[in-house]
């Protein structure tokens, strides 16, 4: 790999920890490219080519699995909503059932004593939401039973 290719994939790597740290910021694309010093156009491009999805698609899927988090421990649909950065609910639950194959609120109802039983870097890594390539639906990851072997 050359040395410029490098610079290039630091320079992504930077504004994908932007996201990572700021997810409940008011962001776009524009932002983002400036943390890259790229144009937002070329910045979408390389990102997409470096993490296989656009920035926008990851930012929205780094504010799911943060409300998916919320929602375990009881916080409402809205407060969710709202603390992960989001500023329309119908986007949000509309956004988080197009990731996760359900709504917000039959995802907060469910029975979660699996993933709370697991240490809270696994259950991160277990109920990371994972967008189906092959098709326009996404789902999930399920977090396995409370006797389950975890791999």
């Amino acid at each position: 790999m050359d040395r410029a290719r490098i610079e290039t994939l630091a320079a992504v790597r930077r504004a994908r920890d932007l996201i990572d740290r700021d997810y409940a910021r008011p962001l776009d694309v524009p932002a983002m490219a400036r943390a890259a010093c790229m144009s937002p156009a070329h910045f979408s491009r390389t990102f997409r080519d470096a993490y296989g999805e656009t920035p926008y698609a990851y930012l929205m899927t780094r504010r799911i699995e943060r409300a998916m988090a919320l929602l375990r421990s009881g916080t409402s649909v809205t407060e969710a909503c709202m603390e992960v950065g989001c500023t329309s609910l119908g986007s949000f639950s509309t956004r988080f059932a197009a990731v996760t194959g359900e709504t917000p609120s039959s995802y907060r109802a469910r029975e979660h004593a699996a993933v709370q039983a697991m240490p809270g870097c696994i259950a991160m890594a277990r109920t990371r939401p994972v967008h189906a390539r092959s098709s326009r639906t996404s789902r999930m990851r399920e977090a396995p039973a409370a006797d389950a072997p975890v791999a």
